[in-house]
């Protein structure tokens, strides 16, 4: 086994959530080989009954929703209100895919001979290994898991570390709902370890699918290790996105799209807002109405009334202090103050004591060319582009090769599709927030932000199910394929009399 480990409460850190011990890669593998080996069994359930243990999973998440976010606030320092909407997020999930236990539906297709029926299936891939961030350390795992245990897949899921007890609590309330041994697997681990315990798994054939939701750079890697064994993995990594703010948009709706886009869990959301792109007619105004929305928005304590708790861990303090705020240039205006909220850096009569809070910041007067304006900036730090062209609006939307998520408010029907159309982005939001997912709709990205893979609703199916054939001739006699088809005869140097 591998070290020990720590993890406390980001907005208390006197107090500990949980200790844990974590796996090396021998153990992820074992994970692996006992998932592969319960997988036959639960393929053979049938997929109703399958269905049903979804339902179940529904009923109990919902029982224990107020428990399952205290835990997400007491561990990640998400405020509570978001919590419970991240577990509903979990129910909807399950309420979606209870019924395709009995909709895992093939077709039935002519054949070019007769006497000869073609049908197709969705079989199970095997064994999932689904690695998962902790910025929503149940409702993003609860996108891989529910649809890959409901198609008759095995599961093996490495929670982010940061974020075991989390992980632990969601995984105790989905066995219960019926699942058998071995059917849910969990790992704690460091990701070098657990990389390093996929290798193996995948050079033993025990996975057929890798799900990874994390950073840009490490989907790489994952996609690389995946791609040597011949498979396509399912990547959700970051983004860098856009909201744009026309001349002719509601600035306080656009404004309060932003506020949450920006700054809701302390934007660590790879759906958080990267980018306001403002056009020259409304920019100061929207500036001025944003500064004052973050300077009144209140920030602090999760178990109260805020906009923003503390940062999930002291990693992500420092990766916010250390590289995302280094990227603040002489030609840029920081509105406000930067840094980690202390007492010699307070926000009003908030000293931020034992926590990590960090301050909202907003900068103005990003380039297309800035770093700012092309990197993912993980926590609550917000640019400001004015633009004065429709292509200049979209270099700014597009240009940092990320694709996940984007905005824009109008009351222009007409524009609002063009950026539709022109958009690069995966997800698309009119007068709405960059964040905001259903569990009915595709959630994925192009570029930097995926390799195109998409979940939730129907979309996520095609992740965790392989399309079967097979044809049934039952002419007596063999038929070739393209070979032993009828001809009919026809005249096609028939013309109409003139």
């Amino acid at each position: 086994m591998g070290s020990q480990q720590v993890n406390r409460n980001p907005a208390h850190l006197d107090e500990v959530v949980c200790e844990l011990t974590l796996a090396d890669p021998a153990a992820f593998v074992a994970a692996c080989r006992s998932a592969h080996g319960a997988q036959p069994a639960w393929a053979q359930t049938p997929p109703p009954v399958r269905g049903q243990v979804v339902a179940n999973m529904a009923d109990l998440v919902a029982a224990n929703k107020e428990g399952l976010a205290r835990t997400i606030t007491r561990e990640i320092g998400k405020p509570y209100a978001e919590a419970l909407g991240e577990v509903q997020e979990v129910v909807d999930t399950c309420h979606f895919f209870l019924g395709e236990g009995r909709r895992l539906y093939g077709q039935t297709v002519p054949s070019e001979m007769p006497d000869k029926q073609l049908f197709t299936y969705r079989v199970p891939v095997g064994t999932a290994a689904i690695i998962t961030a902790g910025n929503f350390p149940m409702a993003v795992p609860s996108w891989y898991l529910v649809p890959a245990l409901l198609c008759g897949n095995t599961a093996v899921w490495k929670p982010a570390e940061y974020a075991a007890a989390c992980g632990d609590a969601l995984a105790s309330v989905l066995r219960a709902a019926g699942l058998p041994e071995g059917v849910l697997e969990v790992v704690h681990a460091t990701g070098a370890e657990a990389f390093d315990g996929l290798d193996a798994a995948l050079a033993e054939g025990l996975v057929g699918k890798v799900g990874f939701t994390g950073s840009t750079p490490v989907g790489r890697r994952v996609g690389e290790l995946c791609g040597r064994h011949l498979q396509s993995p399912c990547l959700e990594l970051g983004g860098k996105n856009p909201l744009v703010v026309m001349d002719d948009a509601d600035l306080d709706l656009a404004v309060e799209g932003a506020l949450f886009s920006g700054f809701g869990t302390a934007g660590q959301r790879c759906t958080s807002l990267g980018t306001a792109i403002v056009h020259d007619a409304v920019h100061d105004e929207f500036l001025d109405r944003l500064t004052a929305a973050v300077d009144a928005a209140p920030v602090g304590d999760p178990t109260g009334d805020v906009l923003f708790g503390p940062m999930m861990s002291e990693r992500f303090l420092a990766r916010f202090e250390d590289d995302w705020l280094g990227l603040v240039r002489a030609h840029h205006t920081v509105h406000g103050p930067m840094g980690r909220i202390t007492a010699e850096n307070p926000r009003g009569d908030f000293t931020g004591e034992g926590g990590l809070y960090v301050h909202p910041t907003i900068v103005s007067g990003v380039r297309v060319d800035d770093e700012l304006a092309n990197t993912e900036t993980f926590g609550p730090l917000v640019g400001v582009a004015r633009f004065s062209t429709w292509d200049e609006a979209m270099g700014l939307a597009n240009g940092h090769g990320y694709g996940l998520s984007s905005a824009i408010y109008t009351n222009d029907a007409r524009t609002a599709f063009r950026f539709r159309e022109q958009v690069t982005a995966g997800m698309v939001s009119v007068n709405n927030s960059t964040s905001g997912a259903e569990a009915h709709l595709p959630f994925g990205g192009n570029g930097l932000s995926g390799n195109g893979s998409r979940q939730s609703g129907m979309w996520v199916l095609e992740q965790f199910t392989r399309w079967q054939s097979m044809n049934w001739d039952y002419a007596g006699r063999l038929q070739k394929a393209q070979m032993d088809v009828a001809e009919l005869d026809a005249d096609l140097d028939y013309r109409l009399p003139a």
